[in-house]
């Protein structure tokens, strides 16, 4: 703007000097022209006067803008200006941009200048010993907490000085000698305590509990020597297994002694079969009659075993229990032992994995160097045990076990045991098979003619079945398995065909029929109690049970109303084939029939009363009985009823004597059992 200014005062005063030299020529030096014009007043301009008019001013420099003579002088001085005026704007420019590379190259050289000082700093902070490091190594016990923060440094120091090194950084030679010093220091401190440790859980200890979780707390110990002296951390990895696993062979050896001291003297043996037969003692040290051992047969609190409060209780201290003079089963004992087996392996896992930092093949290996003689020595205990083992509820209570017992420890993560519960359960389920495929043997052999004396009471094999089957059902229940399922369905169906040929054994139907229904009913009874409604053995045995149980009450209304229901039956089907016209010559029957049950019907109710309550042992079953067949002589007179309805037998006079159905079901009812 200052140029432009500067341009417009000199045109302005161009064309005043043009105008001028203008009016020299036309007037000459005086002022006046050829023609002898008048001479300017200039008294009258006066220029500070309000009354100029710079219009006038600006129409002469318009005019005198015009001249060839100004343009050309304005051109040349314009294009001076310009020149001048480029040449001062490229020499700034050439400023500004020397500048700007100065600029630039200084922030260069600043932000050069701070990495190499973070560097630097970075280098020296990693190089230089403090001396609180070297005082805590050298002096403090491993126990306090200053020893474990300084020990992590020296860590990183070392860590750092050794890639320092491998970049060929001279200054590492200068702390080389110091960070050596300290680090045998704290590898031979850190040897021996952990040592000590280990060495330490040698001593007796009364939980059968190893204290080695206390270590982690110390795990960057064992992480600092694997990081700057493999050797010794080897050696402690090495001594720590080889005492670990003596100590647990030696703990789970004693223990497992201890407890089987307390199981129960008597066991089942071989001849404890569910087809032996039951005799009495043989002679004075004769062992008892297997009817007396309800434990063999029978699941009875046994089966709390696996409920989830005892499945996880304290483990049985053997010392204690004998104190008492407490005696428990096998199952109690095995499920005691493996459960101190699942917590301390769990443990053990769990604690190989964080202390010596190993994972996955790593951990199940190490942990096998562990534990693997224990397990062993486990499992040949076990095998031992089962060669001569006959308790088939006790081996299908240790099959639960080991179930659940597999299930814990899924949800704690430790997969290192998978392979020994397999192990286990491939001694568990041959045993239990073989022991089932025993007592369906025993059963599918015996000779109904060699159990002496038969009475229509439930018969023991029965009752040993029907308390076996329930107590295998109500625990598969819990943890359903179909191959449990498979072995109670073949036993089922010898000890259906069993009571068959025991039955064929009595003379009478009636007696056949009682024998039945009692026995399939305190079978049915026994497994309602623990089996779920709808399983296939409570199924089965309330079809058998209905079907002997309407059997027998056809044949106990037969002998006094025997009469009554041929004829009943005869007359419905000739009335059925339209023969009603032949009931005409039956008058002489009908009548007797009608006189005869009005005579006798209450004795014969009483009778058969009696004779029902005394056959069957379970009174509700014989309440239900009697019950079904009291309704059935009802249903009988009433279509008795009806037959003599018909236009044959209308005008019989023996009619007017018939019992009035209503009048009849009051009087039975009097005959109903009250419980």
């Amino acid at each position: 703007m200052a140029a432009a200014a500067t341009m417009a005062a000199a045109a302005r005063e161009l064309v005043l000097r043009a105008g001028a030299s203008d009016m020299e020529e036309e007037e000459g030096p005086l002022g006046g022209g050829p023609d002898l014009q008048e001479p300017l007043q200039l008294g009258v301009l006066d220029i500070t006067s309000d009354e100029f008019i710079l219009d006038e001013v600006d129409v002469h420099i318009q005019a005198n803008l015009e001249d060839e003579l100004v343009k050309e002088a304005l051109k040349t001085r314009m294009e001076q200006m310009l020149g001048a005026f480029q040449s001062d704007l490229s020499s700034i420019s050439s400023e500004i941009r020397t500048l700007q590379e100065q600029s630039g190259a200084m922030n260069i050289r600043l932000r050069n200048r701070q990495a190499v000082r973070g560097k630097l700093g970075e280098l020296v902070d990693g190089l230089v010993v403090p001396t609180a490091l070297v005082t805590a190594i050298l002096e403090a016990p491993v126990t306090e907490p200053r020893f474990l923060e300084q020990l992590q440094e020296l860590d990183a120091k070392a860590a750092a000085v050794r890639e320092q090194e491998a970049r060929g950084t001279a200054a590492c030679a200068d702390v080389r000698g110091v960070l050596d010093r300290l680090r045998v220091k704290a590898v031979t401190k850190i040897r021996e305590f952990i040592l000590q440790k280990i060495y330490s859980f040698r001593k007796p200890m009364t939980n059968y509990q190893i204290p080695q979780t206390a270590l982690l707390k110390y795990r960057f110990f064992y992480q600092f020597l694997l990081g700057n002296e493999r050797a010794t951390a080897k050696e402690i990895r090495d001594e720590y297994v080889e005492t670990l696993s003596k100590i647990y062979l030696s703990y789970y050896r004693s223990y497992l002694g201890r407890l089987m001291k307390v199981q129960y003297e008597e066991v089942a043996e071989k001849d404890d079969l569910m087809g032996v037969e039951d005799t009495a003692k043989k002679g004075f040290f004769s062992k008892p009659s297997l009817r007396s051992r309800n434990t063999i047969f029978t699941l009875g609190t046994r089966g709390s075993v696996i409920s989830p409060t005892e499945l996880e209780a304290p483990i049985l201290v053997p010392h204690t229990a004998q104190r008492g003079e407490q005696r428990y089963p096998f199952e109690a004992l095995f499920r005691s032992q493996h459960y101190a087996l699942l917590d301390n392996s769990c443990r053990e896992y769990l604690f190989i994995c964080e202390f010596f930092v190993v994972s996955g093949t790593a951990a199940h290996d190490l942990f096998h160097a562990v534990m693997g003689r224990t397990l062993s020595m486990t499992l040949k205990h076990l095998e031992s045990y089962l060669a001569d083992c006959y308790d088939a509820i006790a081996v299908f209570l240790c099959i639960h076990i080991v179930l659940r017992f597999r299930n814990i420890a899924t949800k704690r993560d430790v997969p290192a045991l998978d392979r020994y519960w397999e192990q286990v359960l491939a001694l568990l389920w041959p045993r239990f098979e073989l022991i089932l495929e025993m007592n369906v043997q025993s059963v599918r052999s015996t000779d109904p003619q060699r159990l002496g004396g038969l009475d229509t009471r439930p018969h023991y094999i029965t009752r040993r079945y029907a308390e076996f089957s329930s107590a295998l059902v109500s625990i598969n229940q819990t943890f359903p398995n179909e191959r449990t399922m498979q072995l109670l369905g073949q036993l089922q169906v010898e000890v259906e065909n069993f009571v068959l040929r025991v039955a064929a054994e009595f003379s009478s139907r009636k007696e056949q029929l009682v024998f039945l229904i009692n026995n399939y009913d305190m079978m049915l009874g026994v497994l309602m109690e623990r089996a779920a409604d709808d399983s296939k053995e409570v199924e089965g045995f309330q079809q058998l049970l209905n079907a002997r149980t309407q059997e027998f009450i056809e044949e106990l209304l037969s002998p006094p109303f025997g009469g009554l229901v041929a004829f009943v039956k005869e007359a419905e089907a000739l009335i059925e084939r339209g023969q009603a016209e032949r009931l005409r010559g039956e008058e002489a029957r009908v009548t007797q029939l009608i006189r005869g049950f009005g005579s006798s019907w209450k004795s014969s109710v009483e009778s058969l009363s009696q004779d029902v309550m005394r056959s069957f042992t379970n009174f509700r079953n014989g309440t239900s009985i009697i019950q079904g067949a009291l309704t059935q002589l009802i249903q009988l007179y009433h279509r008795f009823h009806r037959v003599l309805s018909q236009p044959q037998l209308r005008a019989l006079p023996a009619r007017a004597e018939l019992i009035n159905i209503h009048h009849l079901m009051v009087e039975l009812k009097k005959h109903k059992p009250n419980f």
